[in-house]
């Protein structure tokens, strides 16, 4: 990583806000480019062309990375040479009219609420651990959350009063999803004594905590999960991310509307939120078949 692309993902962290897993991926997109720009002997952002990027593109498609991964390196590009030239550093960007490569996109796989249901009972239990696990599972799948968001959820991001939490999502925005009755009953029995057992005399702010009384880590939480999935007899790709693709499913498969359901996952763009119109098809189609004298 040369210093011009530390001091761009600076400026993203500090003036745009971008969560840090963002960040991360960003920079091991422009750590790509710059390995394939120095095998062109080019050292300097500043010398870079049209010609050189598209080399740099054609690469990486020929090194097997996906259409997405591609499409977000052009992004990147761009938005690192509208820097450069904000700043005084460039005189030219040379990703001017630089088209993304366009991937097909695909509904991301979701559980059957069976499945869900199947995951949930594998982890009940009367042990604090079970009792945070079956928490912990319920309000993912529930809200929706990011994983991140879940591990990252403070006892004052609760309000179970009212029913629903505030996650702080990317860009470190806080929104507010509403929780059902189910899953505000799993999180009020985790959050009295099961919850001071793992903590074992200590404090913390974080709601989730591990076995040993600290905050829970994303990979952590990965790994409890993936093992309950083993259980239920889930066979297919599973990850966190799964249980947010099965909420937004089971939303819009129901009736929920794209904007309420983008609200609820926090995407910024509703572009984002459109991968699951699907789903929304399918259910129109079915309501058509079953309700028109034509259908």
């Amino acid at each position: 990583m040369d210093e011009t692309a530390r001091q761009f993902l600076h400026y993203l962290s500090v003036e745009k806000g971008l969560a840090p897993l963002t960040l991360e991926a960003y920079g091991r997109d422009l750590g790509r480019v710059i390995g394939l720009l120095n095998g062109q002997g080019i050292g300097a952002w500043t010398s870079v062309d049209r010609t050189h990027v598209r080399a740099c593109l054609a690469e990486l498609h020929r090194h097997g990375l996906s259409p997405r991964t591609i499409a977000r390196t052009v992004t990147i590009l761009r938005g690192l040479y509208r820097f450069l030239l904000s700043e005084g550093m460039a005189s030219a960007d040379p990703t001017a009219g630089l088209e993304s490569p366009r991937g097909s996109l695909r509904l991301p796989h979701a559980l059957s609420p069976a499945e869900v249901d199947t995951l949930l009972a594998c982890s009940r239990g009367m042990t604090p651990r079970a009792m945070r696990d079956e928490a912990m599972i319920e309000l993912l799948y529930a809200t929706g959350m990011r994983v991140s968001e879940l591990v990252g959820l403070r006892t004052s991001d609760v309000n179970l009063e009212v029913g629903y939490v505030s996650p702080v999502g990317k860009g470190s925005k806080t929104r507010i999803v509403p929780v059902g009755e189910v899953g505000q009953d799993k999180l009020a029995r985790y959050l009295g004594p099961p919850r001071q057992a793992l903590l074992n005399g200590r404090t913390s702010p974080h709601v989730f905590i591990s076995n040993r009384g600290n905050a829970m880590t994303r990979q952590r939480f990965w790994q409890i999960l993936r093992a309950y999935a083993r259980a239920a007899g889930i066979t297919r790709p599973f990850s966190p991310h799964t249980l947010r693709h099965s909420f937004a499913t089971h939303l819009l498969a129901r009736g929920a509307d794209l904007r309420s359901v983008q609200a609820m996952l926090g995407h910024a763009q509703i572009t984002t939120t459109q991968i699951y119109t699907h789903v929304t098809r399918e259910r129109l189609k079915a309501l058509h078949q079953k309700l028109h004298p034509r259908g």
